[in-house]
């Protein structure tokens, strides 16, 4: 049985080598207005669903549940117009033509799961007075989240909130080399708050509204 803070990955490894994508592999075309690669975005969300795994707590469950469930309505409309979805802004453009939305509502949910988490991670690395997960958590819902969920659904995320490990438990679950860790996590998003920027740039605007 490994204790909470014993990295479970082999020597030299991290959490980030396990990723099936990372967000730095996913094309994000600068000369097409930053379109961003559909099929590789799903996959890097939903490799980063296992953090919630890492995180170590059932009350992460509903959030998992939640961030996939988007990403399966964004698959499902790429399955059904693949010529249409190759990236997200042509898959959101397209499906609003149908007059439809399932999917552009969902890449907006997906969106602000993303923004959570990475905002949650930025504040816990930037903090100078070593930030317990629980606080940057929070700081980070209330201004994500928070403002779109319903009575029923903020006790929800409060639970997860408070179910966070202690920071040096979680960073230490990420992997025994530090240095390493600390290096992929900030590389990892970074490039995870440039695509988050770019979509809610682009849900914001008119043609990604129904």
């Amino acid at each position: 049985m490994t204790s909470a803070t014993t990295s479970v990955y082999p020597p030299g490894t991290t959490y980030f080598d396990t990723l099936k994508r990372s967000f730095v592999k996913v094309p994000v075309h600068a000369d097409k207005d930053n379109a961003i690669s559909t099929s590789e975005f799903l996959e890097a969300a939903e490799s980063l669903t296992t953090l919630f795994d890492v995180l170590g707590s059932v009350a992460f469950t509903p959030v998992k549940s939640d961030m996939l469930g988007n990403v399966k309505k964004i698959r499902d409309r790429q399955l059904a117009a693949p010529t249409d979805s190759d990236t997200l802004q042509s898959l959101v453009v397209n499906e609003l033509k149908t007059k439809k939305h399932t999917a552009t509502e969902g890449l907006l949910w997906l969106v602000r799961g993303l923004d959570f988490t990475s905002l949650s991670l930025r504040q816990n690395l930037s903090s100078p007075a070593a930030e317990e997960l629980s606080t940057s958590f929070r700081t980070a819902y209330a201004s994500t989240l928070k403002p779109h969920h319903s009575f029923m659904v903020k006790p929800i995320f409060s639970a997860a909130m408070s179910a966070t490990p202690y920071r040096k438990d979680f960073y230490a679950k990420l992997g025994a080399d530090q240095d390493k860790v600390m290096k992929e996590l900030k590389e990892w998003l970074g490039a995870l708050e440039v695509q988050v920027g770019i979509l809610k740039e682009f849900l914001a605007r008119k043609e990604a509204k129904w």
